[in-house]
């Protein structure tokens, strides 16, 4: 590897170490209750089930951004009929207001039961609010 003009090898081991250093850097995945989040190395997010692993159990987004929008689209009051609303299909649509109700990115709380529905509780704006560095990859899990 070269650094302003200047070359630097690496050995391989020290190569590997710093490879898996980065990955873990970018990658984490951080649990709930019911759901996990994701951050992915190529920057996408991924909603699952926790434990479950299957992909009929996960939800892939671009980015947590990506999720962010889709909970500004969404009513105050929402469940999963408002969720497949925005292509969101199957169980992955309750996975999704769950994942709402625990991440707290997201200032919302589970409604009621039968049918799921979950309600914002920010007063002042449809958009959720980054409490801590909740949203951020490397953020410490629970």
């Amino acid at each position: 590897m070269e650094v302003d003009d200047d070359e630097h090898e690496l050995p391989r081991s020290d190569a590997v170490a710093l490879r898996e250093a980065i990955s873990d850097a970018v990658t984490e995945t951080r649990e709930f209750f019911r759901t996990a989040g994701t951050f992915r190395e190529d920057g996408s997010y991924e909603v699952s089930r926790r434990g479950a692993d299957s992909s009929g159990n996960a939800k892939v987004f671009e980015s947590f951004d990506a999720v962010k929008r889709l909970y500004g689209r969404l009513p105050d009051q929402f469940d999963a009929s408002d969720v497949e609303h925005t292509g969101i299909t199957g169980s992955r649509r309750h996975m999704m207001v769950r994942h709402f109700a625990e991440h707290p990115a997201f200032d919302c709380q589970i409604d009621q039961r039968s049918p799921l529905t979950a309600e914002k509780t920010a007063t002042d704006s449809d958009e959720p609010t980054d409490r801590s560095d909740a949203a951020q990859p490397n953020a410490t899990a629970d």
